[in-house]
């Protein structure tokens, strides 16, 4: 195992670089000056060249990587153009909520997936499979936007059980935390959810129809002990391969559902770096969004060889 992490983790350093010039190279060539945006509205001329100075803007663009790349390696993302903090605090603020939204979301997903997925492979070809998928087909094709829009229309506006937006930190009151996470983490887990009971369902049809489960009904088992102990068990490795996957893809930032229930994470601090031509805020979210996925990856891999001994290494 530990040769195998080793050998991921040498794959995903050129990975990783190739991304960060990747980004780098886009966002410069984005339309706009975020010094003019700076110096306000007189722009004074040496107003200007003391900024672009102060930020290298000046210099060429191979040395601007350079000296991003090279202050990254070592903890420093840069200054906010915008708001004159470090980039790397400013992550460190909107990461707890993000995380803390990712996995409601995805605990939502798991369980509602995961045994909609089970039953609906037990129950293949019955109406609770047609259900099942009608359902799951529902889940992917409605957007995240207008969902989200119609639960704070109904949930908040018209029945006032929950918040419309905002967000209050867990550490602060963990009771209105999770009232005002509720409905986001809702809105995400039920597309993760269709996913989840999709793959669930698969794997668990490829499962049911193998010789050990057979074995195991010739034996005089109940079925709920062959389901869950025998089929479930075995169908786990794809299931926790996307679930970690689906993680990694939460952590990138739910961008529309952060913006309409206004909430401080990921999604909305890119939006608004963009919009302020923040570079250095964006240069930096993306290259933790991309870091961040690539460990769930490397983790999903790991769990894979775990849950499955024949892909272990010798």
């Amino acid at each position: 195992m530990f040769g195998f992490l080793a050998r991921r983790i040498l794959i995903a350093i050129p990975t990783i670089l190739l991304i960060s010039i990747f980004v780098f190279t886009l966002q410069k060539l984005l339309p706009g000056d975020p010094v003019l945006a700076m110096a306000g509205e007189e722009r004074d001329p040496e107003v200007l060249e003391f900024l672009r100075a102060k930020y290298r803007l000046n210099d060429p663009i191979h040395m601007q990587y350079f000296y991003w790349i090279g202050g990254a390696l070592q903890g420093d993302l840069g200054i906010s153009l915008r708001t004159q903090q470090p980039v790397l605090a400013l992550i460190g603020e909107k990461l707890p909520v993000t995380i803390q939204l990712a996995v409601m979301a995805l605990s939502i997903a798991l369980v509602i997936g995961v045994p909609a997925g089970v039953i609906s492979a037990y129950r293949k070809g019955t109406w609770v499979d047609w259900l099942a998928n009608v359902v799951a087909l529902s889940g992917l094709s409605i957007p995240n936007f207008w969902l989200g829009i119609m639960l704070i229309l109904l949930v908040s506006v018209k029945w006032g059980l929950l918040p419309a937006s905002g967000y209050v930190p867990l550490s602060e009151d963990p009771l209105q935390s999770l009232q005002t996470m509720i409905m986001p983490a809702f809105v995400l887990g039920t597309g993760l959810a269709a996913t989840l009971m999709r793959h669930t369902r698969s794997a668990m049809l490829g499962v049911l129809k193998s010789d050990y489960v057979r074995t195991a009904r010739a034996k005089g088992l109940g079925e709920r002990v062959v389901v869950v102990k025998h089929a479930l068990r075995n169908a786990l490795v794809p299931i926790v391969t996307v679930t970690t996957l689906l993680f990694g893809e939460l952590l990138a930032g739910a961008v529309l559902t952060e913006q309409i229930f206004t909430i401080p994470g990921f999604g909305k601090l890119v939006v608004d770096a963009v919009f302020n031509r923040d570079y250095a805020v964006v240069q930096g979210i993306v290259l933790c969004t991309a870091v961040a996925f690539i460990a769930m990856n490397i983790l999903a891999d790991a769990a894979y060889r775990i849950l499955n001994p024949r892909m272990r290494d010798d």
